[in-house]
């Protein structure tokens, strides 16, 4: 039987480790190319290419003579990446990611009523801005948007069989923006309490590096389903903020109370969320379940309190540069007391107000009228 052979780009991330064992499982001899500055534990085994994916030069370079039958590419620029990769595999299983769709960034521009919830992964937002007026959200979905139309034209030419997939929010262990950690640091500070704009009632699409290596390795068994296709990827379980701080909190040992603020107002509350404002965000997933036969090997709730797990033997020992959170609780505090007090005249003439009448009568007995004559 001959080898079948792999290669994986990127790989020290918080999916690479999985997606390496999968490919591994299913008989491939996997090798990772990646910068080498992220040597993720357990990886030791296979074989390492040095390069930058993200110049072509650089992948040039190290994959001189070489061929695959599948690439899974995960980091690097997408168009280098394909067109380096022309003609020297079978399969690129790509990762493209979610910022694809215009509205991620900037929701109010792209879906003026309602939730956006991108539900088609061939409808991407083309709008066009005039000239001199693209916003850095549009001009970024369009550099990612570019990318996945490059390899799929490539793979209607016959360069390999493509396929793309559609990164959300990804979480797990050795996650560069360790965004639990703002959570389980806290709990372990001992704080009580937690700044959740507008009450933590957003919901914006994640996923977890388990889940979304699976995704990958779906397409790596369904080749032919795969072929030409996109694929939003993300959990079956979504969760709002306020109860994703619940989940992570919890696991963490410990219980942050929120304190409900204006998304505008709330300051070092805006830390915690992944994008720049408080729309919902939802991508649906469910082309990957009746395409690829995909199954979600591990919950979102589970995954999210084994990523804590992680975090409590792993504290990150530097967030400076990686997390916007800053961890100033007295700031935090300054926040609260500065909004609760340029508040408490609204709430005292609130709390004065009749309460609301329910529209529906409740006479006392039968044939009576209520007390308001109905």
């Amino acid at each position: 039987m001959v080898e079948r052979t792999a290669l994986l780009i990127g790989g020290g991330g918080p999916t690479g480790p999985h997606i390496a064992a999968g490919l591994s499982r299913r008989g491939h001899r996997v090798t990772l190319l990646h910068r080498g500055h992220h040597e993720a534990p357990g990886l030791e085994a296979y074989e390492h290419l040095h390069a930058d994916p993200h110049f072509r030069e650089s992948l040039d370079q190290a994959l001189t003579g070489r061929t695959f039958d599948v690439v899974v590419a995960t980091y690097g620029r997408s168009r280098v990446v394909a067109e380096a990769l022309a003609d020297r595999c079978e399969a690129l299983v790509a990762v493209s990611g979610v910022p694809v769709y215009a509205g991620y960034h900037e929701p109010h521009r792209q879906v003026p009523h309602g939730m956006p919830v991108f539900a088609d992964e061939e409808v991407v937002g083309r709008r066009r801005a005039p000239a001199g007026e693209e916003t850095a959200g549009e001009a970024f979905a369009r550099k990612v948007r570019s990318g996945e139309e490059r390899m799929l034209d490539m793979h209607a030419e016959g360069r390999f069989s493509a396929s793309v997939f559609r990164y959300p929010s990804i979480y797990g262990p050795r996650q560069v923006y360790p965004r639990e950690w703002s959570i389980v640091r806290r709990v372990l500070d001992g704080r009580d309490r937690v700044i959740l704009p507008d009450g933590g009632l957003t919901i914006t699409t994640r996923c977890a590096a388990a889940n979304a290596a699976a995704h990958l390795l779906a397409a790596v068994d369904r080749p032919d389903a795969a072929a030409g296709e996109v694929f939003n990827v993300a959990d079956r379980d979504q969760f709002t903020v306020r109860q994703w701080v619940e989940i992570v909190a919890a696991a963490a040992g410990g219980i942050l109370h929120p304190v409900s603020l204006p998304f505008d107002l709330a300051g070092p509350g805006r830390a915690l969320y992944p994008i720049a404002h408080d729309d919902h965000v939802i991508v649906d997933a469910r082309k990957a379940v009746d395409v690829l036969d995909y199954v979600e090997p591990v919950p979102a709730e589970r995954a999210l309190s084994e990523t804590v797990a992680w975090y409590l033997q792993h504290p990150p020992q530097d967030t400076a540069g990686a997390l916007l959170d800053r961890f100033d609780y007295a700031e935090e505090d300054r926040v609260i007391t500065s909004f609760r007090r340029a508040t408490d005249e609204l709430r005292s003439r609130q709390a004065r107000l009749e309460a609301a009448a329910h529209p529906y009568p409740h006479p006392e007995a039968a044939g009576q009228r209520d007390r308001r004559g109905r």
